[in-house]
């Protein structure tokens, strides 16, 4: 061996001296994948009786393995060694184009990634090659990931090869976004869904792989990894590879827990039990230690979520406790929580909690947020459930019944019967609502009397009143009469009138709509309105919104007057200068002649007078 080539090895070995774990323990055989069996007996099937599909379609979630099976699977179709020379999904022994293909480096498997290469141009340039037989491969494969990002152009030039491509082709696609691929090219495809891998596996694996790399890890580091890594075996091979870096040779589950932004479990359990109790000192000193240890609100609020659909789960579910992404505490404990709370209460909660988790992740202020979603839920847990409320209504009801006869209650005097006729057709009492300890007014109707409405409290009437909305400068006037002023501009500046009628708003958004602004302007206009308003989102393209408008009537402000006789020798006066902006004074509008005024009661520049 020469000296070149000695030193070239050499730094071929120091460069290539450390991988990341997602590339130094990919797969490269159908044995290698993990979770995918369906797959492989299809495959193998397919390829024993020779039904060998000319395109193939892998679908499945990020890092669950879609580019590695099309490489496996183009080497299967292109494999040949001494032995054997025919398409198979028996790869124990590494065939003459094996290596080249899995480098992703042959030059008859041709890689390309559609969101890098989406026009027809593209397209027309594999149209070209695919007449040329395969140089040295038995077929030539065109592997084309994120297929999806292809435009229509390129779809449809690639329709009737995709359908009669040369017996020498094989088409093998990968796509995360399969509804966004067209039906005509599905059609031309056998479809595979790559599924998402289940925890235990993910744990198996990824125990595996740490002790080839002589690397100490606990069940529990195990665990949050796999649960963090949602079923993708190449990002949890990178916290993996994170964790073995952060731990210096040994992970610790103290370690991952740091490294991950998570919130301890146990600490998790605990703050359940709090807000389930009703306890909101304890559950907010709970999350403030969590907090100041590393843990982030959302994740901490999306774990207690996390366990409240697991405490829901072991009501009905008898194996969710074998889940071994669970440590022994969740298990204990859920299975606890499970035998005492009701499912009303655990929905409500899994409900409040949904929503506190995106008021959270969008408000500038997560901590506070958090803290308000914390305190919201141990109030709830004070609360009655709606089926308790109802029997206590009806409880407190049959009490303020009236005696049979119209006679008083006993213990109260009575001098003379009272007839049923006199008896007030309407009773009205007031009851405590176990679970709450404040007064509620009921109502009892009595006979055939028909009920009268309960008339609005005064604070209802000030508060919400009555308000006839027509037009959408009538509803951006309305939110600045409420000094919104921040509603009022998204107003001006989002909404696309389609039709308003009182009590509905049918309207068309702008492109760059905030995705809060509809549910903040439906509780606004409830609460102004004092009714509830039906928002609809319309196909129809809509009016101009109230920003357009102004811009418009600016605009032609601006062009009359550079028409003006006057305004025109001022601009030809100064070179360069030009009209920004014409302001009307509104007492010199109103003392004008009607000739004067454009429908829009604009003044015309003929208006203006020479001083």
């Amino acid at each position: 061996m020469s000296g070149g080539t000695v030193r070239g090895a050499l730094m071929n070995d120091v460069t290539q001296g450390y991988r990341v774990l997602a590339r130094k323990y990919r797969p490269r055989d159908f044995g290698d994948l993990i979770g995918q069996a369906p797959m492989v007996r299809t495959l193998t099937n397919a390829f024993e009786t020779d039904r060998i599909a000319q395109a193939y379609m892998l679908t499945g979630v990020r890092g669950v393995g879609k580019t590695t099976t099309a490489r496996i699977l183009a080497r299967a179709l292109n494999y040949r060694t001494e032995a054997i020379d025919r398409p198979t999904v028996d790869l124990n022994e590494t065939g003459e184009h094996c290596e080249a293909i899995m480098a992703g480096s042959h030059v008859d498997v041709i890689e390309m990634d559609a969101a890098s290469h989406t026009g027809i141009d593209d397209i027309r340039e594999i149209i070209e090659q695919v007449r040329y037989r395969p140089v040295s491969a038995r077929y030539k494969v065109y592997i084309i990931d994120e297929v999806h990002m292809l435009s229509t152009q390129a779809f449809n030039g690639l329709l009737k090869t995709l359908e009669e491509p040369p017996e020498h082709v094989k088409f093998i696609f990968a796509t995360t976004e399969i509804r966004k691929v067209p039906i005509t090219v599905l059609s031309r495809c056998q479809r595979f869904d790559l599924r998402r891998i289940e925890a235990a596996e993910l744990i198996d694996h990824f125990r595996s792989v740490a002790g080839k790399e002589g690397v100490a890890i606990d069940d529990e580091s195990l665990a949050m990894i796999a649960r963090a890594a949602e079923g993708s075996v190449r990002d949890g091979l990178s916290l993996l590879d994170q964790a073995i870096a952060h731990g210096g040779g040994a992970i610790e589950a103290e370690t991952v827990r740091g490294m991950l932004g998570l919130a301890d479990r146990t600490r998790i359990v605990d703050l359940f039990e709090q807000v389930a109790g009703g306890a909101v000192a304890e559950a907010l000193n709970t999350f403030r230690d969590l907090y100041d240890s590393g843990a982030n609100p959302v994740v901490v609020l999306t774990d207690l979520a996390d366990f409240t659909h697991l405490v829901t789960r072991l009501k009905f579910v008898a194996g969710a406790a074998d889940d071994p992404a669970l440590n022994e505490v969740e298990r204990k404990r859920g299975a606890e929580f499970a035998g005492k709370l009701s499912v009303p209460v655990l929905s409500r909660q899994w409900q409040m909690l949904l929503k506190g988790i995106a008021e959270t992740e969008q408000s500038n202020r997560p901590v506070s947020a958090c803290e308000m979603v914390l305190i919201r839920l141990t109030h709830a847990a004070n609360l009655p459930s709606p089926e308790e409320a109802a029997r206590n209504l009806e409880k407190a009801l049959s009490n303020a019944a009236p005696s049979p006869g119209g006679s008083a209650p006993s213990g109260t005097p009575s001098s003379a019967p009272v007839s049923t006729s006199a008896v007030a057709p309407e009773t009205r009492v007031s009851a405590t609502v176990p679970g709450n300890g404040e007064p509620v007014a009921l109502r009892r109707v009595n006979g055939d009397a028909d009920p009268q409405p309960e008339p609005a409290s005064l604070e209802t009437a000030e508060t919400a009143p009555e308000v006839a909305i027509a037009s959408l400068s009538e509803l951006a006037e309305l939110a600045g009469s409420h000094r919104d002023l921040k509603l009022k501009a998204m107003i001006r500046r989002y909404l696309r009138p389609v039709r308003i009628e009182p009590g509905r708003l049918e309207i068309a958004l702008h492109d760059d709509t905030p995705r809060a602004f509809i549910g903040e302007l439906d509780g606004r206009l409830k609460e102004w309105t004092g009714r509830r308003w039906i928002i609809s989102i319309s196909r129809e393209p809509g009016g101009q919104t109230l920003e357009e408008i102004d811009s418009e009537r600016h605009d032609k402000r601006v062009r009359d007057a550079g028409e003006d006789p006057d305004v025109a020798a001022i601009l030809a006066q100064f070179p360069g200068a030009r009209i920004r902006d014409v302001r009307i004074r509104v007492d010199e509008q109103d003392e004008l002649p009607s000739e004067h005024q454009s429908e829009e009661g604009d003044i015309l520049p003929e208006a203006f007078e020479d001083e």
